[in-house]
Parts: structure tokens; sequence; C-alpha cells
């Protein structure tokens, strides 16, 4: 039996149900592209130090996306002080993964989940559908659907 530290936490997977998610909204890309914003991304959304030309195997996808994932993760605990289900973590977590932590950190969402108010912060994922394009806030009819799956992941609680 391996020598474990008393007091030591098991790391908390990231739900299933979150990386099918992410998996379906970002697509996979072996080779690097720019994404709208102009930042290189590979796999499943990857982003960081990712150089144009590059190409990476379906494995090395994976690898990116469950390391990115659980980063993601961390943030939401890190930020949410409301206990979480896996569900309610994983939609969090795939928030984050597109939109950033900060953009958790300062929202209304992350006010009513510390607050305790789960159907309130439900409500929140439907403004977040808006991004800069070509100098302007538009609503993406992608961002409408995946910020749709993640409050129904959250929900199903």
């Amino acid at each position: 039996m391996p020598n474990v530290p008393s007091g030591a936490a098991i790391p908390r997977e990231i739900h299933p149900d979150a990386l099918a998610l992410v998996r379906h909204f970002e697509g996979l890309y072996l080779s690097a592209y720019l994404c709208p914003a102009g930042v290189p991304t590979i796999g499943y959304g990857h982003t960081a130090g990712v150089r144009m030309g590059q190409t990476i195997t379906s494995l090395q996808a994976e690898v990116f996306l469950r390391a990115d994932m659980a980063d993601a993760a961390q943030d939401v605990d890190r930020l949410v002080k409301a206990p979480l289900t896996d569900r309610q973590r994983g939609a969090l977590a795939s928030f984050v993964f597109n939109l950033g932590a900060r953009t958790l950190r300062d929202s209304t969402l992350r006010s009513m989940l510390n607050k305790g108010d789960f159907k309130g912060a439900a409500g929140q994922f439907g403004r977040w559908v808006f991004a800069t394009v070509n100098g302007e806030k538009v609503q993406l009819p992608g961002l409408v659907k995946r910020r749709a799956a993640e409050k129904a992941l959250f929900e199903t609680a």
C-alpha cells in the first residue's frame, strides 16, 4: 500500500459530462489555428504555449483537455464557496475554460452561488453569450448553445 500522508486530499475528478460538453463545443483540431479572438489554439480549445504550424495527436489533445479542465475546476474550487455537485462543478469548469476565471470571479453568477441562490445562479449562464468580433460585441449562436448546455448540466445536479 502506498504511503499517503494523513489528511492528503484526493483530487476531485472532472465529471465526464462536462468533458463531453467541452469536446462538443470546442471541436477537435490536431493542427494549430487562430481562434476568433486571434489566439493560436489546438486540440479542444487549448491555448497555452501553442504555436502556429504545431500539430498534435488526439491523445495529446485529450491530455491537454483534462489538464485545462482540471485547472479550470481548481479556479471554481477557489472562487465558489457553496458546496457543488460534480455536475455543477463541471458546468462551471466549462464556463471558466471558455471565459476565464476572472469572468467567474467578477460575475453575478458567482455572487449568487456564494449566497446559496443556485436557481438564480443557473439563470445567469444565459448572460454570457457575447463576444467581441471586429471590435463589436455580438451574440454568438454557438455561445448561446454552450451556455444552455452548461446550465442544463448545472441543473441536473
